[in-house]
């Protein structure tokens, strides 16, 4: 038997051996060492932190080491961990089942919700014990990868799934990660693992969609993705050209689509869990594919990070695929305006004027600010065209909530308190926080009130992400309303990344929250 600290530095074999640089924390480190070996087999056991200092095993642990004659129990006592939250050690043949064992501390034995952080630690807990563990076993070339479930399969599924996945599209395929096989080890509750990995595998197919470069995501390549997503699943989607949104009078849209050579396309979207006669809920998606800013062109640093202005789309269309694959109760249609947002001899010009459906007219002071330029008749046009019960809308559309709430929390903006209860539950049940901002009459005024228009798409003062939420609520006057700002955590992750998410790659979020949220909302309970 070999043993392996999980903050091991980073010596080079291919034998699985490693040379020990330091204790430092595996969060560190552990990312940087891979093994060649093949058809390896591992397993995640979870260890909790106890005030007595002895660490205890959890239930898939402890049948772990009755099956192994009580050498796990042996393997703690002489590690030294204590079942601190993210750490461990990995071992090798200690057993014949399994090639690799991953021990990794899961905090403190029955924690939950946190009322003053609004998540549920116990659950999020599991998700970085298994994220940590997963990934780990992954770099030591594990091709299948068994997951204790800590007492929540569903949260173990999520965290290993979305921690194993990674973008590998543009890499040689000798060079590509391999994305092991998960498994669930030692319970019964199947079912919470396959909602679980039904709703990780929704969020990284959005990182996906992100994260591929704008020249290999167009709006045309994404709306074929979309259909080859969606379709087999049930669900109708409906490619609409730009004829076809020229004789809708989607004039908005089509504002901030005509500054680049690629045509911009309309998708509808429709999944029927219900009644057909019973209303939808409507989901429109900011779907700029490359978002530079237009005539007022954004710093060329940093740049590439909005290709993620297609979070927003990509957020519903997991979402729908997640709907279907759970067989959600619930009725759903989707509006997703796709285009680029270029400088060009016929990109929208500051001080632009355009004509909503509405017969409104809008000022377009910043075409850097498109969002709300794009969004404005899609909105009115799935009111009419779907007579929704509640609307959704999502992307990345001001920068302002990035500085107020960074990546710890989506923004949100709504007319109805119940349905914030709803989103923050399902926040905190999902990890992936949403936070509730202000949609006072004081920012309606700062964006209506011009002499010369109805409104302008950026308003008057420094709170961008609220004055854009007012601009948008302009357009959904008389029904339930609910706007995400994506800007600060469906693109980029940066600071504070959990170890079940890639920093400086794009982060899906939030996209297990909208999941939830609408599991709520069509069985009427708290969780999944």
């Amino acid at each position: 038997m070999s043993r392996l600290p999980l903050f091991a530095g980073l010596g080079r074999s291919t034998l699985g051996v490693l040379r020990l640089r330091g204790a430092v924390p595996w969060s560190l480190r552990y990312q940087q060492v891979r093994f060649k070996c093949e058809d390896m087999r591992g397993v995640v056991v979870g260890l909790y932190e106890q005030d007595s200092g002895k660490p205890k095993l959890t239930e898939g642990g402890d049948e772990f080491d009755r099956l192994g004659h009580g050498m796990l129990a042996d393997l703690v006592r002489e590690s030294g961990l204590k079942g601190e939250l993210g750490k461990g050690r990995l071992y090798h043949n200690v057993g014949k089942e399994y090639n690799c064992l991953a021990l990794v501390g899961l905090g403190r034995e029955g924690a939950g919700y946190n009322h003053e952080e609004v998540i549920d630690e116990g659950m999020e807990n599991v998700r970085v014990c298994t994220a940590v563990g997963a990934r780990a076993l992954q770099l030591q070339g594990c091709s299948e990868v068994h997951v204790d479930a800590m007492g929540y399969a569903e949260q173990a599924a999520e965290g290993a799934a979305l921690a194993v996945w990674r973008y590998n599209n543009n890499r040689r395929k000798r060079n590509r990660t391999h994305i092991p096989k998960l498994e669930l080890y030692q319970s019964s509750d199947t079912e919470g693992w396959t909602r679980g990995l039904f709703k990780a595998e929704s969020q990284n197919l959005a990182r996906r969609l992100c994260d591929t470069p704008a020249n290999q995501m167009t709006p045309s390549i994404f709306a074929q993705a979309t259909v080859d997503a969606l379709c087999p699943c049930g669900v109708t989607v409906e490619v609409r050209s730009i004829n076809w949104i020229e004789e809708k009078n989607l004039g908005s849209f089509l504002t901030i689509a005509k500054g680049s050579c690629e045509p911009p396309l309309l998708l509808e979207i429709s999944y029927c869990g219900t009644a057909p006669e019973d209303k939808p809920v409507l989901l429109v998606g900011k779907g700029l594919t490359f978002h530079s800013g237009g005539l007022c062109l954004k710093p060329k640093t940093g740049m590439d990070e909005y290709r993620g202005g297609v979070s927003g789309a990509a957020l519903v269309v997991a979402t729908m695929r997640a709907a279907s694959a759970l067989s959600l109760p619930i009725n759903l249609s989707a509006v997703l305006p796709l285009c680029e947002n270029l400088p060009s001899g016929m990109a929208v010009r500051p001080g632009d004027v355009v004509t909503l459906l509405n017969g409104r007219t809008m000022r377009v002071m910043d075409p850097d600010v498109a969002g709300t330029v794009m969004l404005a008749d899609p909105l009115l046009y799935g009111q009419a065209a779907f007579k929704p019960r509640l609307v959704v809308d999502a992307g990345a559309v001001a920068r302002g909530v990035t500085s107020g709430l960074g990546g710890s929390a989506t923004g949100v903006w709504t007319n109805n308190s119940f349905l914030w209860k709803q989103f923050q539950k399902a926040g905190g049940y999902t990890g992936d926080r949403l936070w509730r901002l202000p949609l006072w009459q004081y920012f309606k005024d700062l964006v209506t009130k011009f002499g010369t228009v109805d409104m302008c798409n950026k308003g008057r003062g420094p709170a961008s992400s609220c004055l854009a939420a007012a601009v948008l609520h302009e357009m959904v006057p008389c029904s339930d309303w609910v706007h995400l700002d994506t800007h600060g955590t469906g693109m980029l992750a940066k600071d504070g990344v959990p170890p079940y998410l890639l920093k400086n790659r794009m982060s899906g979020r939030p996209t297990r929250t909208l999941i939830q949220f609408l599991y709520q909302l069509a069985c009427d309970c708290p969780s999944a």
